[in-house]
């Protein structure tokens, strides 16, 4: 199981964190079992009013998360699947989400949960949506992952790196 090693973690004090969940709308049972998950992933961590709003599909994630991270958001939490199919199109949707939503980490400094199942069947999909019978809860996990991440930058680490990076002779 891919859960295998996953570290237990253990968020507190974030309920002041603006936090948005963009969900696909492609595989509709697998995207409900996700976007219950980060929601109550998000209820549980206290964060009671978070923008939840629904894309196309999974290539769309990344434009609407830069756009949000624009927007004052403390994390994003993007929530997608792509199926592998009998062309190249699963590759190519694949690697622009992941490329794209990680530039948008990188570029503007705001977590991006990263919920999007790559799977090569709908059942291994169903697996780690988070619903009855599921082995995982992959929504869930995303949340954690980038309020987790939020909370850390926000703790002050992030301005004692800011401060690092200017002092003379740092690299």
């Amino acid at each position: 199981m891919s859960g295998k090693g996953a570290p237990e973690l253990s968020v507190r004090n974030v309920s002041d964190l603006r936090v948005a969940v963009i969900a696909a709308q492609w595989h509709e049972k697998v995207m409900d079992g996700l976007v219950d998950g980060a929601l109550r992933a998000l209820h549980e961590l206290g964060i009671d009013e978070p923008t939840l709003l629904r894309v196309p599909g999974s290539f769309e994630l990344p434009v609407v998360a830069k756009v949000l991270a624009g927007r004052g958001y403390d994390a994003i939490v993007a929530l997608g699947v792509v199926i592998r199919g009998g062309t190249p199109h699963f590759e190519y949707v694949c690697q622009g989400v992941t490329q794209g939503l990680t530039q948008v980490s990188v570029d503007t400094g705001v977590p991006v949960g990263f919920g999007v199942l790559t799977c090569d069947t709908e059942e291994q999909a169903l697996d780690r949506a988070g619903i009855e019978g599921s082995h995982e809860d992959k929504g869930h996990e995303a949340v954690t992952a980038a309020v987790a991440t939020a909370a850390t930058l926000c703790s002050g680490i992030a301005s004692s790196l800011e401060t690092a990076s200017r002092s003379p002779g740092a690299a």
